[in-house]
C-alpha cells in the first residue's frame, strides 16, 4: 500500500491500483466510463506477478475496477484480489441494481485463501464479501 494506491512492483515495471484508475509504468488504464479505453479486461506481467484488471459492473460510483494478482511461479505467494469500491464497510441507504451483480461476479474470483483488499487497503475475508453482498440485496429488494 502506498497511501490510497496498491502498488505491484517488478524489476522493470510498476502497477499502481486505485478503484477507478490503474497506472502501469505511468500510463493510465481507466474504465471507459471514466474517460479511459478499458471496457472489460487489462492483463499484464509485472515482474513475477500476473495481473488482471477487470470491470465487473458498476458499483456505488461506476467504473470500479477489480484487480487480481497471482504469482504462478511462487507457490508460497497467496493470490490477491483488490475489490476497490465494490466492497464498503457501511451499507448504503440506496443501491444501484448493477452493484450486487458486480459483487456476485467478484465472489467468483475469491477463495478462503485469497488475500482480499477493500478500498481502504485493509484485508477482508470472503465471508465479509458474501455478507456485504446479501446486505446489498436486502437494500435493493427491501
Amino acid at each position: 500500500m502506498d497511501g490510497e494506491a496498491i502498488v505491484v512492483e517488478g524489476a522493470e515495471s510498476e502497477l499502481r491500483y486505485t478503484p477507478r484508475l490503474i497506472q502501469h509504468n505511468g500510463v493510465d488504464i481507466a474504465h471507459e466510463s471514466r474517460g479511459g479505453s478499458l471496457s472489460a479486461v487489462w492483463v499484464g506481467q509485472v515482474g513475477e506477478f500476473f495481473v488482471e484488471v477487470v470491470h465487473l459492473g458498476d458499483g456505488p460510483e461506476g467504473g470500479e475496477l477489480v484487480m487480481t494478482v497471482t504469482a504462478p511461479d511462487l507457490p508460497d505467494v497467496r493470490p490477491m484480489v483488490a475489490l476497490g469500491d465494490l466492497f464498503q464497510r457501511e451499507v448504503p441507504m440506496a443501491v444501484n441494481p448493477s452493484w450486487p451483480v458486480a459483487v456476485d461476479l467478484a465472489l467468483g474470483l475469491l477463495t478462503h485463501a485469497t488475500v482480499i483488499l477493500s478500498v481502504d487497503g485493509e484485508p477482508i475475508t470472503k465471508d465479509d464479501v458474501e455478507a456485504f453482498h446479501q446486505q446489498l440485496l436486502g437494500v435493493l429488494y427491501a
